[in-house]
């Protein structure tokens, strides 16, 4: 079991202006590689307080996997991508570069998302866009690669290959 915390980054959404229907797709699609969601907040756009909650939950040992939506565009607020890039030990580009390369086939907004992943001590960090069109888009494309993902991070030694 993949455990996983969600976090929605919204300054609407953090005040109950607006419902949040990114995070409630991220669980239904992550339920499919096996994972349970242990963990849901929204938060404010607010980069100290993004960047605390994920060493928070990453450092507790608590969580494999942390999915974050919302705050990767360009608008003066959006900073998630700061506060992943304060707290990450390790950046996983290739999620990232697979996300926008597939999103790149649908709209050509996507080459303004600054979407990070990374590692923090055995906890993968996923930040996701805030739509849920382009957090479907995005997760659908990394989903495949989390188990395994997880898996070596939390140091599963046999090999990535197959043998021919």
């Amino acid at each position: 079991m993949i455990r996983t915390a969600i976090i929605t980054l919204s300054d609407k959404g953090s005040a109950g202006q607006r419902q949040d229907e990114s995070g409630r797709l991220i669980n239904e699609m992550i339920s499919s590689i096996g994972a349970s969601v242990d963990h849901y907040e929204i938060l404010p756009d607010e980069k100290a307080l993004i960047a605390a909650t994920l060493r928070r939950l990453s450092d507790s040992g608590s969580f494999d996997l942390i999915v974050t939506t919302g705050g990767t565009g360009v608008a003066p607020r959006d900073v998630t991508p700061e506060a992943t890039r304060e707290v990450i030990e390790r950046e996983l580009p290739g999620m990232s570069e697979a996300m926008r390369a597939e999103s790149l086939k649908k709209t050509p907004h996507a080459m303004i998302s600054r979407a990070v992943a990374g590692i923090r001590k055995q906890t993968l960090i996923v930040n996701l866009p805030g739509s849920p069109k382009a957090v479907r888009e995005n997760l659908s494309v990394i989903l495949p690669a989390l188990p395994h993902a997880i898996e070596k991070i939390k140091g599963d030694p046999s090999e990535c290959g197959r043998q021919a």
